[in-house]
């Protein structure tokens, strides 16, 4: 999988989408995706099989299980983490998928 099929995945919703952040001001909900680190399989000192971690992130202003439901059907064909926290200076929730993927 590519990371632009991640994209394509998540643009299925309709909700706004975004690599790291929104260049402006855009209201919940919508989705950021990023790529905070690699997870290479490494194998007799060298880079077996790339893979990266990719992190969705799903910003709303009120617990919208519809809403998760929708992005958990998109993501379906992968294998995820779901953590949620409340952000309270932002008066949000953010509900975070974690999954790697295979860059080649």
């Amino acid at each position: 999988m590519e990371i632009k099929e991640i994209k394509e995945m998540l643009m299925a919703t309709g909700l706004p989408v975004a690599y790291d952040h929104f260049k402006e001001q855009t209201d919940p909900p919508f989705l950021v995706y990023l790529l905070p680190e690699n997870r290479n399989i490494v194998a007799d000192d060298c880079i077996y099989q790339p893979k990266v971690l990719v992190r969705v992130e799903l910003y709303t202003e009120k617990k919208d299980l519809e809403l998760e439901r929708k992005v958990e059907t998109e993501l379906a064909d992968m294998v995820w983490t779901k953590t949620e926290v409340y952000i309270d200076s932002e008066d949000m929730f953010e509900i975070m998928y974690e999954m790697e993927v295979m860059t080649e």
